[in-house]
């Protein structure tokens, strides 16, 4: 079992920045972390994700505004978020990939608004 928990969401202007930070824990081995994010009336999508080897990748949404990253911790991953968009609003939820076979760990998600 792996335990994920995601911080660091709220209310910002556009243009402005804000950075989400997400912790995981548990008894597997964690091969992936990443960022996925859910606006009102539409599905889950992919922001950004990060391997265990440090490989990224990124929605073409986010491409150049926003950076994934490994922080110190073990199995702690940020999500630097600049210039946002009113369309960056929405639940911001961490994903964890984990064990054999693997699995899919979510957290409990973050708001994200981006408002003037």
């Amino acid at each position: 079992q792996v335990h994920v928990v995601e911080s660091g969401g709220g209310l910002v202007q556009p243009g402005g920045s804000l950075r989400l930070s997400c912790a995981a824990s548990g008894s597997f081995s964690i091969y992936a972390q990443g960022w996925y994010r859910q606006a009102p009336g539409k599905q889950r999508e992919l922001v950004a994700t990060i391997t265990s080897g440090g490989r990224t990748n990124y929605a073409d949404s986010v491409k150049g505004r926003f950076t994934i990253a490994r922080g110190n911790a073990e199995d702690t991953v940020y999500l630097q978020m600049n210039s946002l968009k009113f369309e960056d609003t929405a639940v911001y939820y961490c994903n964890a990939r984990a064990g054999i076979p693997p699995v899919n760990y979510w957290g409990q998600g973050t708001q994200v608004t981006v408002s003037s």
